[in-house]
């Protein structure tokens, strides 16, 4: 099965269409399948609903889809970074689900794995609890939350070989591990392809069986979420 493709748009070509659920990889800038999310810009499709981490930032990442009004509701653990999401946020203009991140990951690896949801002590009497079931364990409540079993997952990888095992670079493994296994479909894009035999099979992080179509997507500008300096001392 064929799985390298020449661009993003190709790679999404006949996956794409109005009101997707779509699974994200990235943690701010670190990690985020920008080359993918560009492409599901320029394709127009609308009223999506994304669930990562974050939104990006202004500009960057899934801000570049709340910019172009194509982003429905996120479902996220952080946002404070994006005054676009902040804006259509306070103006009802964006549904926003939000989710505790260690919660949000187990989300996502509960639908990877198949299971539709979890018992879980984190939120439990916020309002994170508020509509979900709470059930009682060893004298103590959790709370039911509910696995995510996405449409499409887009990821970023460090390196792949070309039958589609991954590897993360360092903190670019965030959620790209579980975003990549709840969706139906899995495309990701990658810093390098390498021929098969080339990966330590020790070192493999996402294993070929859950990546459908996969593009390189180099070369990358770093991009700094924050810049912080100070005035250099005089001698």
């Amino acid at each position: 099965m064929k799985k390298i493709y020449d661009s993003a748009a190709a790679a999404l070509d006949g996956l794409l269409r109005d009101g997707l659920l779509i699974a994200a990889g990235g943690f701010g800038l670190s990690g985020i399948p920008e080359r993918l999310l560009d492409a599901i810009r320029d394709s127009g499709v609308k009223d999506l609903t994304f669930a990562s981490n974050n939104a990006g930032i202004d500009n960057e990442g899934i801000g570049k889809l709340l910019r172009t009004r194509q982003v429905k509701k996120m479902i996220s653990s952080y946002v404070g970074e994006n005054k676009e999401f902040e804006r259509q946020f306070l103006s009802g203009e964006l549904e926003v689900e939000f989710c505790p991140q260690g919660t949000l990951a187990e989300r996502m690896r509960a639908g990877g794995a198949g299971i539709p949801g979890f018992y879980t002590k984190t939120g439990v009497g916020t309002q994170v609890a508020e509509g979900k079931e709470v059930k009682e364990f060893g004298g103590e409540d959790y709370i039911l939350e509910r696995g995510i079993f996405a449409d499409l997952s887009i990821v970023k990888g460090w390196k792949a070989d070309e039958s589609g095992n991954l590897m993360f670079r360092k903190t670019a493994r965030n959620f790209n591990l579980p975003a990549a296994t709840c969706g139906k479909v899995c495309v990701a894009e990658v810093e390098e392809i390498v021929p098969v035999g080339s990966l330590d099979p020790d070192c493999i992080h996402l294993p070929s069986i859950y990546v459908n179509r996969l593009i390189l997507g180099a070369p990358y500008d770093k991009k700094i979420e924050f810049t912080t300096t100070r005035e250099r001392e005089t001698a």
